[in-house]
């Protein structure tokens, strides 16, 4: 790869997600094995620090690191939602099918509309990662 073709594909991986430049991402469920290139491209995207899970500040969007095994998935969703902004979405992001800690489509499907939420895609964020982009339905149109 050439030198600026290595940032580039950093910088794809967070603009898949939808971001852009000064928007603020609250993370959730960080851990050892969460995806550490796609953080710093989101960071680099941004250009802004991930805020960590006590933050208070309103959030453009929520990055959820799930894995199976890891509490209620429907009370962290609400929980995520306390600081996002309206039009925010959430990303939540599982690892993949085969990998420890993955979960089921079908769990994600069943919890986000109890959390008020409804998955509009699911894509590969990373290697070990997919994300599924959870939003608030749109109101009524008047």
């Amino acid at each position: 790869m050439g030198a600026t073709a290595e940032p580039a594909a950093e910088q794809s991986m967070a603009g898949r997600l939808g971001l852009k430049p000064g928007q603020f991402v609250q993370e959730f469920g960080y851990d050892d094995d969460v995806d550490d290139d796609l953080r710093l491209a989101i960071e680099t995207l941004t250009g802004n620090e991930l805020a960590d899970e006590d933050a208070q500040d309103v959030v453009d969007a929520a990055l959820y690191w799930w894995r199976d095994g890891d509490g209620d998935l429907v009370d962290s969703l609400v929980d995520a939602l306390t600081n996002l902004a309206e039009g925010g979405v959430i990303w939540l992001l599982t690892p993949k099918a085969g990998r420890d800690g993955h979960v089921e489509h079908s769990e994600i499907e069943e919890s986000a509309p109890t959390a008020g939420l409804h998955a509009t895609s699911t894509i590969s964020v990373c290697q070990d990662w997919t994300g599924t982009r959870l939003a608030t339905p749109r109101a009524g149109r008047r």
